[in-house]
């Protein structure tokens, strides 16, 4: 009995161990295969990782391709020569352009080009009219202007000097040129609207037997623009019988800042005329009484003519205007560079500060260089001196205001009168 008893006890110690044995072997299998599956998951996770990273590498770099791709476009039509090549490369570059997606345009960067060139909203250009019609007849006035790609400013400020000589002048066929092609290529490239150079606009007249041509420029002085403009005419002069260049806006140079004329008078009492009207006071003497003054920002030259800038400090002075400062991009002459202009309104008392263009056209130089957010633009260096309690800007050309218009007018009957005589 007890034999049996024993054999009992064995048999069943050596089942359960058999069973634990078998239990711990399938743990063991079912763990490792836990740990491949887990290992197998991640081993996915890893190339899923790796393909995603790869694929958005590739991606970027496509995109940067692409954006590279319109930048160099861009670049090759920022020139100031026109080509046999132009006009294709202004349409592929808009076409590159428009096919681009919204990230890809961020990424436009160039030697000049930029997301802005044709991101940048600057208004209708359908409000302007580029002049180029043929069909001109025996007497042309031909308006020349440097230009600008800002659509409002064109339409605005050019167009509005041209149409006020049309309605001046219905005898003549008003035409326009631009002097800098840059400007002409980027207009045709983003708004397909096609502006004639100085040798296009020449070659229109000539091709329509004009006889008599009358050219008035809208820069602002006898500057290094003006010469080349005057350069560009005296090689067609033989194809006319007659040609006749009226003076730029401010009339003759003088020899220096105290030669003053009628031109400066009028157009210095035309834009603070315009200005305090902006500003809300009833005049200069209401707004120096405010504390306010007024800056007018003009372009700038290393011509000879820069005495203009002085000349115009001058006439302000001599008008009685306390409270105007004259001041350049360039900063040429040298005291009409900002920081100069800065400690002047400062050393005058003034708190509050108007900066204006002394520009035709509020194009670039007057939305960027004046009252642009950069660091360097004259709003942000007036207000990081911290000499000021307020900083303003008004963005209006020149070309717009009535007094102006009818000083072309003038300087273009005077060069109609040369003629006739």
């Amino acid at each position: 009995m007890k034999r049996k008893s024993l054999l009992a006890i064995l048999l069943a110690a050596s089942m359960a161990a058999s069973m634990t044995a078998t239990a711990t072997v399938a743990f063991a299998e079912t763990e490792e295969a836990t740990e491949e599956t887990t290992d197998d998951a991640e081993e996915a996770d890893d190339a899923e990782t790796t393909d995603d990273a790869e694929e958005a590498d590739d991606t970027a770099d496509a995109d940067k391709e692409a954006a590279d791709k319109v930048a160099a476009l861009i670049d090759a039509i920022y020139v100031q020569e026109r080509t046999d090549d132009t006009d294709e490369q202004c349409k592929e570059a808009k076409e590159a352009w428009d096919a681009l997606t919204d990230a890809q345009k961020e990424l436009v960067e160039g030697e000049e080009a930029s997301p802005e060139y044709f991101g940048r909203d600057t208004g209708d250009a359908s409000k302007d009219d580029p002049r180029n019609q043929d069909e001109i007849g025996e007497n042309e006035l031909l308006v020349v202007s440097f230009g600008t790609s800002f659509n409002d400013s064109r339409a605005e400020d050019i167009k509005g000097i041209e149409d006020a000589l049309a309605e001046a002048f219905p005898d003549w066929s008003v035409r326009r040129a631009f002097t800098a092609q840059i400007i002409i290529n980027h207009v045709q490239a983003r708004d397909d609207e096609h502006i004639d150079n100085m040798q296009q606009a020449l070659d229109r007249a000539v091709a329509n037997g004009v006889k008599n041509l009358v050219v008035q420029p809208t820069h602002l002085m006898h500057g290094a623009e003006y010469d080349e403009m005057v350069e560009a005419i005296d090689e067609y002069k033989d194809k006319f019988e007659s040609v006749a260049i009226a003076e730029p806006m401010l009339g003759e140079v003088g020899d220096d800042a105290t030669v003053i004329n009628d031109d400066k008078a009028a157009v210095a009492q035309a834009i603070t005329d315009e200005a305090v009207k902006e500003a809300g006071y009833d005049s200069m003497e209401a707004a120096a009484e405010d504390g306010t003054a007024f800056v007018f920002m003009g372009h700038g030259t290393s011509h000879t003519a820069n005495v203009t800038y002085d000349q115009m400090q001058t006439q302000m002075e001599n008008l009685g205007f306390t409270n105007a400062f004259i001041g350049t991009v360039e900063g040429e002459p040298e005291d009409t560079a900002c920081d100069e202009v800065i400690n002047k309104v400062k050393d005058a008392g003034f708190k509050k500060v108007i900066l204006r263009p002394l520009m035709v056209v509020a194009g670039d130089h007057a939305n960027n260089d004046m009252a642009g957010d950069d660091d360097d633009s004259w709003k942000s260096m007036f207000e990081a001196s911290g000499d000021f309690d307020e900083i303003d800007c008004q963005i209006e050309g020149l070309g717009r205001i009535d007094a102006v218009e009818q000083l072309y007018v003038a300087h273009t009957q005077a060069a109609i009168d040369s003629i006739a005589k």
